[in-house]
């Protein structure tokens, strides 16, 4: 009682503080339904199990509360940053997981090194071989090269697709307050359910090969509880030259998620971005190796831990325990897999957009000057790679058009960067301090 009462006193709940256990169990199930969305919105389009995915969220959050001291208010979800990846790794959202699963454990290995470096080494290094002109690329690089898939799905029933992204849109601009921060779940919600009205109505819908089409015979024969499905990884070369530029976007994400609450909190946790990358990398590694997504830290918690300005780590640990335990129930798998085709085409279409306009915010937060043209460069050329679908192959190995555009901003950034800084250019606004973004916010 009395941490509530100091906490109403400043309006502020500190990680190492504990709500009373109705209002954190209330409170941790509401960064459940703020993460839901996202989460199980990937392994449908990649064709992984949602419970075993759903499953790992929890347990990656709980070692990235582990691995960080407790000090990081943050949930563990699926990240977007892997599907292109893993697309071209399976050769679609099927066939080939354990090749997938392969390179997530690799990229996840990575990111932990990275973290390693980062906490023994500080941050300035990352700054000096990705500064924002090129952190913003290779992120603007991922969003172009997924266009493709996203207009496949959505162009299956336009109709359903079309009330899918609207949905999804409206809700993020004109909702209010904690449903604002729900735009992918309400948009999937609409979707279906006008899909499932035109399936009961006789429509277009109703046929099984219809892109709008609910497979409902899959909910019915799933049970209620059941333990959730592990599948383990293969590695190939492939798995490294598809997957290895990854870490290099989930460094610029989580700097930005941590730099966030740090500014939201008024608590300075600059100095646990290495724990963080470390976390991060080990939950990433731990999910590859049984079956689930690449995990990353979520934007809509933070939304949310910034609206009611709670930041307690118990809240992460009632919704690591409650996506657990969604873990074993089959029936809610079964749900999300019945999500149609078209309805996944119109969240994509807006995601995956998403994803491309954030990297453009890197640049504008960063105050990237685009009359430079080694800037102008360094952008140019990989977006070409990555709308252009490039791809190289040598033997085994293979790098796709993501892998090349990010490769290529980096390269090109190193050559071009002494030319740059002599004609009087500078590296673009240090995105990577704690007051840039407390300034942002």
């Amino acid at each position: 009682m009395a941490v509530a009462r100091a906490a109403r006193e400043r309006d502020l709940v500190y990680p190492e503080e504990r709500l009373p256990w109705p209002q954190t169990i209330l409170m941790g199930f509401q960064h459940v339904m703020a993460m839901f969305g996202g989460t199980v919105l990937v392994p449908i389009i990649l064709g992984f199990n949602p419970n075993t995915v759903i499953f790992f969220g929890g347990i990656g959050t709980l070692i990235f509360i582990a691995v960080t001291n407790r000090r990081i208010p943050s949930y563990l979800g699926s990240s977007f940053t892997f599907i292109g990846s893993v697309l071209a790794i399976q050769g679609g959202s099927t066939g080939h997981h354990d090749l997938a699963f392969g390179g997530i454990v690799i990229a996840g290995a990575i990111y932990f090194l990275v973290g390693v470096v980062v906490h023994i080494a500080g941050i300035n290094f990352i700054r000096f071989l990705m500064p924002p002109v090129v952190t913003g690329t290779v992120v603007t690089v991922i969003g172009l090269a997924l266009s493709g898939a996203a207009w496949a799905n959505y162009k299956t029933e336009m109709i359903t697709a079309t009330v899918t992204v609207l949905a999804a849109a409206i809700a993020s601009v004109y909702l209010r307050g904690f449903p604002r921060m729900l735009p992918v779940l309400i948009g999937v919600v609409v979707g279906y359910l006008v899909a499932g009205a035109d399936q009961i109505a006789g429509g277009g819908c109703a046929a099984a090969t219809a892109g709008c089409h609910i497979n409902t015979a899959g909910i019915s024969s799933a049970s209620w509880l059941g333990a959730p499905t592990f599948t383990f990884p293969s590695f190939s070369t492939r798995s490294f030259s598809l997957f290895w530029f990854i870490p290099i976007v989930l460094v610029a994400e989580n700097t930005g998620h941590v730099l966030a609450i740090s500014g939201i909190m008024k608590r300075d946790l600059s100095g646990m971005l290495g724990r963080t990358f470390m976390g991060d990398g080990l939950a990433t590694m731990v999910s590859g190796i049984f079956g689930g997504t690449g995990e990353t830290t979520y934007a809509e918690n933070i939304g949310v831990m910034g609206v009611t300005r709670v930041f307690s780590i118990w809240l992460f640990v009632v919704a690591a325990i409650s996506a657990i335990l969604l873990g074993f129930i089959p029936k809610f798998g079964a749900l999300v897999l019945s999500i149609p085709v078209s309805v996944l085409g119109g969240i994509e279409l807006y995601l995956f957009g998403l994803i491309a306009v954030i990297g453009g915010k890197i640049w504008v937060d960063a105050r990237v000057d685009f009359s430079r043209r080694a800037n102008l460069a360094v952008v140019a050329i990989p977006l070409i790679l990555a709308a252009g679908n490039a791809d190289l192959k040598i033997g085994d190995f293979e790098i796709n058009n993501i892998g090349l555009g990010a490769l290529s901003a980096i390269i090109l950034w190193q050559i071009l960067r002494p030319g740059h800084i002599a004609d009087g250019g500078d590296m673009g606004r240090n995105i990577f301090e704690p007051e840039a973004v407390v300034a942002d916010a």
